[in-house]
């Protein structure tokens, strides 16, 4: 996993409540259990105007214009701005994977759904939790100003803006530490690989025949 420390980006806004991760991926595409390729099937329903399926290409299909990421104003953004409630319903991970894959390493909202909130920490990406005033002037700004992007510190946690405002968020200790050292579960214990190796040559001479196939 990437190291996280600040990003500076884009922002999309996507004036929806209770956005749940069907409409960041679709079940269709939940066959795959890989963590890349999702991308180009985001909010797939929304993006585009026919009925999208695995394996069928994205290049050629229509696009829903009013739609915001096919707005030319917002390609290009890695900074996801969201209404209350952001991720609800099934729990499936591939829509951080969708996400990240599409290239938004933030989302800020007032709220987001528990699970989906610790699923973007695991897989890198930043979800911020703001007070719902301060994301509604958030929104005004965004309208206001094409190419407006926001400047994320997690080391500092300040959100900083074009017209120089700091915006302070809190962060996990823990989940802040993962994502600046770039570390999933797997980095995590990878910390340890000298005591896991230690532990299991002492158990190799202590207790042989486990080892037995």
């Amino acid at each position: 996993m990437e190291k996280f420390v600040k990003y500076k980006a884009i922002v999309a806004p996507l004036d929806r409540a209770n956005v749940d991760t069907d409409a960041i991926i679709p079940k269709q595409f939940l066959k795959s259990i890989n963590r890349t390729g999702f991308g180009p099937n985001l909010f797939d329903e929304w993006r585009y105007t026919d009925y999208g399926e695995v394996g069928k290409s994205c290049e050629e299909r229509p696009l829903n214009k009013e739609f915001v990421l096919n707005q030319d104003r917002y390609k290009n953004s890695g900074i996801l701005l969201a209404r209350d409630n952001f991720g609800c319903g099934s729990s499936r991970e591939h829509a951080p994977w969708a996400l990240l894959d599409y290239g938004f390493k933030v989302i800020i909202a007032p709220s987001f759904a528990d699970i989906f909130f610790n699923n973007c920490f695991k897989n890198g990406i930043l979800p911020i939790t703001l007070a719902a005033d301060v994301v509604d002037a958030l929104f005004v700004e965004n309208q206001a100003n094409e190419g407006y992007q926001l400047d994320v510190d997690l080391e500092a946690m300040i959100i900083t803006t074009p017209a120089g405002r700091k915006i302070p968020f809190e962060v996990d200790d823990f989940r802040r530490y993962c994502l600046l050292n770039g570390l999933d579960a797997i980095g995590l214990t990878l910390q340890h690989e000298k005591e896991i190796e230690s532990f299991e040559q002492q158990r190799l001479k202590s207790t042989p025949w486990a080892f037995l196939a």
